[in-house]
């Protein structure tokens, strides 16, 4: 447990998105019991143990689809019943449980909203500062480190590298891009940009709410002020960097792709982990190790 809570700790430092999943309750016969852990990770594998593949199947499928979303919950898997929703709380019917219910809370861990900021200037500095004290992450670095998971790309460089950066993470599709400059010369660089009218359209030049900001902290202020007021529903980011020069725009994150379980008609989330089977060129998906025997013992029973 305490190695499954140092890795928790090195995604975190990696600012790599996953859930801590948790047994809070366990009611007889479950192979788990509260206390136990497991981390669900965005590509859909899992380390720990939070019960047999059966609960496995369901806490990666409600997992990753807690990834898409930013909110946690607690899971409540039962053999009977029906499936239900209200607030807090998720309730799953899975008939091949061994007879046991689990609650296990699923605790979502997206990395805080990373401001990037590109140059030496003092409201570069500034800046990093600003987002660090609400809680955001501020970072400084070179234009061929910028992060694919920046909320933000701020360029206050004095002209160094500025189209380059510039281009690249309007490519990269990061949700604001802003130039520190004065109108004038912000509408210079803007002219020089490699980009359509619609792409140049998304760089806010100058950068920042016109607040009457005069100090590097105050126009610090005021350009994370822009980035909040207009940063979208926070979801799982990609984790990675993004390569200069970027040819092609960087795809979003993926909903999560779900197969039906053609023996229990249970959900399970198409992943490297999970139970699978091709059949006759199809690949078959399967929430447990006893629905996948099912199905090789007799498939033209379920198909």
């Amino acid at each position: 447990m305490t190695n499954l809570l140092h890795r928790a700790d090195r995604l975190r430092a990696d600012r790599t998105p996953f859930v801590l999943a948790t047994v809070v309750r366990a009611e007889r016969p479950t192979s788990a019991k509260a206390g136990d852990r497991a981390l669900v990770l965005p590509d859909g594998t899992m380390e720990g143990f939070v019960g047999g593949t059966c609960a496995e199947s369901t806490v990666r499928l409600q997992g990753l689809r807690l990834l898409e979303t930013g909110e946690s919950t607690l899971l409540r898997i039962t053999p009977s019943g029906e499936s239900a929703e209200r607030e807090g709380l998720l309730t799953v019917a899975n008939p091949c449980l061994s007879g046991g219910t689990l609650e296990i809370f699923l605790e979502t861990m997206i990395p805080a909203p990373l401001v990037y900021v590109h140059g030496e200037a003092p409201v570069a500095r500034a800046l990093v500062d600003v987002a660090r004290a609400v809680g955001w992450e501020g970072a400084r670095g070179p234009a061929d480190a910028l992060p694919l998971d920046a909320a933000a790309v701020v360029v206050a460089s004095h002209g160094r590298d500025e189209i380059e950066v510039l281009t690249a993470a309007v490519k990269a599709g990061v949700p604001y891009v802003a130039l520190v400059a004065s109108r004038k010369r912000a509408a210079a660089v803007l002219a020089e940009l490699p980009l359509t009218d619609l792409e140049k359209a998304r760089i806010h030049a100058p950068a920042g709410m016109d607040i009457g900001a005069r100090t590097a902290p105050e126009v610090a202020l005021s350009i994370l002020a822009e980035i909040i007021s207009r940063r979208p529903r926070q979801t799982a980011p990609p984790p990675g960097r993004i390569e200069l020069p970027l040819l092609q725009p960087v795809r979003p994150v993926t909903q999560v792709a779900v197969a039906k379980d053609v023996v229990c008609a249970m959900d399970v989330a198409i992943s490297p982990d999970a139970l699978q089977y091709e059949h006759e060129g199809t690949m078959y998906y399967f929430c447990g190790s006893g629905c996948r025997r099912a199905f090789i013992d007799n498939p033209a029973r379920y198909l």
